[in-house]
């Protein structure tokens, strides 16, 4: 086959990628502002006069849902954040901007309480949720929280609680477990920005938490059956100084952000371990490594193995330029891997039963006005595609305009927003007349080589 031909094969490859764009994700809430569900008007008023609730300065970051609550984090970037973890009613009616209500409680949050006026630090003997990006409800009705510790993050950047993991029970909303992360594990540079639980089946005991760590690139494993946890590093959890670039919504700005999306695998048959699909924010590569190693403390832990398992961390391949992306989730039954692209403001997915290629990358929904910087991503037990958009660049280099939508959860069922897309393929077969001309331009790629 000639230069020439490959070459028309690749525009007619990439042409169809770019027309094979699935189904549109339904905005199921919208704010203009966040507002909390205080006790009464009065107490909202004077957390108003005192600045504790500074309406402005609150944008949400991670969702995750759990039967008929959504869950969302509201990171303390700057002064005025009242409550960090919030949730909603899915099956409240009429309400397309409700008010968060605070998770457990008004008092988990009341930073006050924990911080002592003289030495400015927490009183570690009392539970505070100060800081969390991203949550993650379990299998076990368990809802883990990963708490970075740090109020006026665009700011002065103050540690005024350690960096923990709180566990909570969902079905009474009580804390059943509280880790505080080592401080060995910890740089100044450290943010805990992601997390994933790998639940063994059939068991709650058997549990383990992957925690990454953007600022440092690094990992830090949990293990619930023994309490204890170790630090990983490779150099897969670096950034590429190549995808440093950004561009959203008309703002220009560079990151260096290291390891963030985490995606799990349903177990392997064979060895009942999941594969840990995993990206640097800043990067558009894509990576694995079977959880098997990341669960072998002393493979981490011993000066003299830890070196031993560095070929098994897998570089899978490379998207296009600028699709850097903060988050992804794995749908177990599909293999399907959704992921957000920030900087096209859309939703982006690759079947795991494909090579990572351009090629094989699909387009779930993409939306300028919707979707701006899509934050981050998940897939319910009823496999529902979860989406929180917030316009972060706009609020951290800019400012939001308030009398517009500035956030909102999208959703749609996963089967639905793949539909037409390369990333629906079953069996080798596409559903769609596009999807067989995919599969034969693939084929005749592939045979070139």
């Amino acid at each position: 086959m000639t230069v020439v031909n490959c070459i028309e094969l690749w525009f007619i490859l990439v042409l169809c990628v770019r027309i094979v764009t699935g189904g549109v994700l339904d905005v199921i809430f919208e704010w203009k502002e966040l507002d909390f569900a205080y006790p009464n008007s009065r107490l909202r008023q004077e957390a108003v006069e005192s600045q504790s609730f500074i309406p402005s300065n609150n944008v949400p970051v991670g969702l995750e849902v759990w039967k008929n609550k959504l869950f969302i984090t509201v990171p303390r970037w700057k002064r005025g954040v009242p409550a960090s973890l919030a949730y909603v009613y899915l099956n409240q009616t009429g309400r397309s901007s409700p008010e968060l209500i605070p998770y457990p409680n008004w008092e988990a949050h009341d930073l006050d309480s924990v911080i002592t006026p003289r030495f400015q630090h927490a009183n570690r003997n009392k539970t505070c949720i100060v800081s969390p990006f991203r949550i993650r409800a379990d299998s076990c009705d368990r809802l883990w929280v990963l708490d970075t510790g740090k109020t006026d993050i665009l700011d002065s950047q103050e540690q005024v609680g350690p960096n923990q993991l709180l566990v909570y029970n969902l079905t009474n909303d009580k804390l059943i477990r509280r880790y505080e992360i080592p401080k060995t594990f910890t740089r100044n540079e450290s943010v805990f920005a992601n997390i994933a639980v790998d639940v063994k089946s059939g068991s709650c005991e058997d549990t383990f938490a992957y925690m990454a760590d953007l600022g440092a690139s690094s990992m830090v494993v949990y293990s619930w059956g023994t309490n204890a946890s170790w630090r990983i590093t490779h150099r897969y959890f670096h950034n590429d100084p190549k995808a440093g670039t950004y561009q959203v919504a008309g703002v220009n700005f560079e990151w260096t952000d290291g390891l963030f999306g985490l995606a799990l695998s349903a177990e392997n048959s064979s060895d009942k371990y999941r594969t840990l699909f995993f990206h640097p924010f800043s990067s558009f590569s894509e990576f694995a490594v079977s959880t098997r190693l990341l669960q072998n403390e002393s493979l981490w832990t011993d000066p003299k193995r830890s070196n031993m398992s560095n070929h098994e961390f897998k570089w899978l391949g490379e998207r296009e330029s600028n699709t850097q992306s903060s988050a992804s989730f794995l749908d177990e039954r599909t293999g399907i891997l959704l992921y957000t692209q920030v900087t096209r403001n859309s939703v982006g997915c690759w079947n795991s039963a494909l090579e990572y290629t351009p090629v094989t990358q699909g387009q779930v929904a993409v939306n300028n006005i919707t979707m701006v910087f899509p934050n981050d991503i998940k897939v319910d037990i009823n496999r529902n595609l979860w989406l929180l958009t917030d316009r972060m660049p706009l609020f951290m280099y800019k400012s939001l305009n308030h009398s517009d939508v500035n956030f909102r959860i999208l959703s749609a069922p996963v089967d639905r927003a793949v539909a037409g897309t390369v990333c629906a393929r079953s069996s080798g077969v596409l559903p769609t007349p596009l999807g067989f001309i995919l599969i034969s331009v693939i084929s005749s790629l592939s045979k070139m080589q």
